[in-house]
């Protein structure tokens, strides 16, 4: 909650407040008025790709680097970061971002997950990760157990199946939760 919506709220509140009819009583208002003015100091998380919490993480414990040394691309490229949070750093929403996160605490935005199909009527089209073979397999079945049906994008490509996001015979649907 920010400073207006709370001095808004309130202003409703104490406009509802007469000696005659009290909606919330005036001892309650005040406890909770100082409950949430308390949380205004508390900043809030954003959230921010995990390669780049990753690279946060290595900046602040290994490296010990500063803010600014940390969104530097040339520094980045020094220690073999990748492509990808290069050109993240770089826009200028995402450097805000960045100094928010290393500042006051972050989320990791969940990744997108993916169906991987065989486009066509084929028995067997449907990509699944075994957990007890350990490797990916295209199967018909819907209902086996201990088989991973959704990916990330970064499981595929550590798997040498990133091939499949640029293959015309591949259906990939996004999971929607």
């Amino acid at each position: 909650m920010n400073i207006k919506a709370l001095i808004k709220k309130y202003e409703e509140l104490w406009n509802e407040h007469s000696p005659f009819y009290e909606p919330v009583p005036y001892t309650s208002m005040v406890e909770l008025f100082l409950k949430e003015l308390k949380q205004l100091d508390e900043p809030q998380k954003v959230k921010i790709p995990q390669f780049v919490a990753d690279w946060i993480e290595v900046c602040k414990e290994h490296l010990t680097t500063s803010l600014y040394t940390a969104m530097t691309p040339n520094f980045m490229k020094e220690n073999n970061q990748s492509f990808d949070l290069i050109l993240w750093i770089k826009k200028a929403s995402n450097q805000d971002l960045f100094a928010r996160a290393w500042l006051d605490g972050y989320e990791v935005e969940k990744e997108k997950r993916y169906f991987v199909k065989i486009k066509g009527n084929i028995k067997g089209n449907m990509l699944v990760y075994g957990e007890l073979l350990k490797r990916y397999f295209f199967t018909k079945s819907f209902s086996l157990d201990d088989v991973i049906y959704s990916h990330t994008r970064k499981q595929l490509e550590e798997a040498g199946l990133g091939w499949v996001f640029d293959c015309e015979g591949i259906d990939i649907d996004e999971v929607r939760l």
